[in-house]
């Protein structure tokens, strides 16, 4: 796995061992920040469900100003950690934060919010994307036109949450769903009138 984009183009990432992460694919990435294009240049962005960090690294490679990383396997956080000192990533520009993505998102409102975008990849064989949703609603770290993208399987389906809307069209790759939604309805410190 490398980056495939940015001033870091081309570096290996390290990956943990087995099955517990399942790591986004290049092609996923590329189409991903593709559709993201320059809108990166100075975000702040939340990547949940981490992993070994892919996504997130690729985010700061191509100019974000700050990710903040949320996993709970140790095995995916020595990776996204190790990854992080590898390509000398400064800690004002990431923070890696274990815990339950679920959980750790009400920690973050008054931490580190609000967010430009938000990348859910959450285990496929779960309810996961969906939880994951309603808990950023509720969490008040997005602003409006915070850009949330979720990579889920194709068969499973998402919740219409209020405060989210689809606004580009969905990709697809295989069993593999990129859903593109956009916050509406908030105010400038992520809250919700």
């Amino acid at each position: 796995m490398r980056i495939i984009g940015g001033h870091d183009r081309g570096r290996r990432l390290r990956a943990p061992r087995g099955l517990a992460t399942r790591p986004t694919a290049d092609r996923v990435r590329v189409t991903l920040f593709d559709v993201l294009g320059p809108a990166l240049a100075g975000a702040r962005v939340l990547d949940l469900f981490a992993g070994t960090g892919a996504v997130g690294i690729e985010a700061l490679s191509r100019g974000a100003a700050r990710v903040v990383f949320v996993e709970k396997d140790q095995a995916a956080l020595r990776a996204v950690r190790a990854n992080l000192a590898a390509l000398g990533t400064s800690r004002a520009a990431a923070r890696v934060m274990a815990g339950d993505a679920l959980h750790v998102l009400a920690d973050l409102s008054a931490q580190e919010a609000p967010f430009d975008l938000v990348f859910i990849d959450p285990p496929y064989a779960t309810t996961l994307a969906g939880r994951a949703l309603v808990a950023l609603a509720a969490a008040g770290i997005c602003r409006e036109g915070t850009e949330v993208v979720i990579q889920h399987s194709t068969r499973t389906g998402l919740p219409a949450v209020a405060g989210f809307r689809e606004h580009r069209r969905p990709r697809r790759f295989g069993d593999t769903a990129l859903t593109f939604l956009r916050a509406e309805g908030y105010t400038p410190d992520g809250s919700r009138p």
